[in-house]
This record gives C-alpha cells, structure tokens and sequence, in this order.
C-alpha cells in the first residue's frame, strides 16, 4: 500500500505561481512512475506530468515551459512547481504512483492516488 499526500494548493492570480507537494509512504518499488493528473470541474482527469525513477520527465503540451516536475527522494515527496498560471489551469490536482518504471499519461494505469488539492486561477 502507498499513500499519498498532496498539499499546496490554493487560489493565485492569473500569472502567478503555486507549488504541489506529494509526500509519499508506505511500500515504494524502487522503480516506478510519479506524476500529476488534474480534473476541472465537468471534464475527464487529465495527464499534466510524470517523472520515472530514473528522473526523465514529461508533459503535457498545455503545461509544457511552464510547469516542473521534480523529486526529492530523500524525502520521498515529489513536486509540481507551476508558473504562469492561467485561469484554465483551474482544477483539482491529483498526484499518482505507478509500480512500473514505464511512464504512462493514462490515469487508469496508475495503482495509487492521493485525494487531490485544489487550484483555482483567478483572471
């Protein structure tokens, strides 16, 4: 069993900046997949970005220049640092752990999810 921890959200002004944590416990593989979905109100969950365990990172073209993944394995958290919001980037974002080193942005291959933090991007 992992569990999952977000916390960070909140509500910023278009162009400002927020930054996710997800702490991580329990049982880790040592190779496996993080990443950061999102789910605005009336649409499906989507991938934002994933980090593999040898730290390649990917993203989604709508984040893609202005938001970063990275991992403190130390301390078992992993962040998305959000920059440039904008109003459209408004949703509940999910941290996710994959028990596979195989990065993957579809969310019904993820094993674990943490409950979610809000962002809401005000124009």
């Amino acid at each position: 069993q992992v569990l999952l921890v977000e916390s960070g959200g909140g509500l910023v002004q278009a162009g400002g900046s927020l930054r996710l944590s997800c702490a991580t416990s329990g049982r880790t593989a040592s190779r496996y997949t993080m990443a950061w979905f999102r789910q605005a109100p009336g649409k499906t969950r989507e991938f934002v970005a994933k980090i593999t365990s040898n730290s390649n990172t990917y993203y989604a073209d709508s984040v893609k220049g202005r938001f970063t993944i990275a991992r403190d394995s130390a301390k078992n958290t992993v962040y998305l640092q959000m920059n440039s919001l904008k109003p459209e980037d408004t949703a509940v974002y999910y941290c996710a752990f994959r028990d596979s080193p195989y990065g993957s942005s579809i969310p019904q291959t993820y094993d674990y999810w943490g409950q979610g933090t809000q962002v809401t991007v005000s124009s």
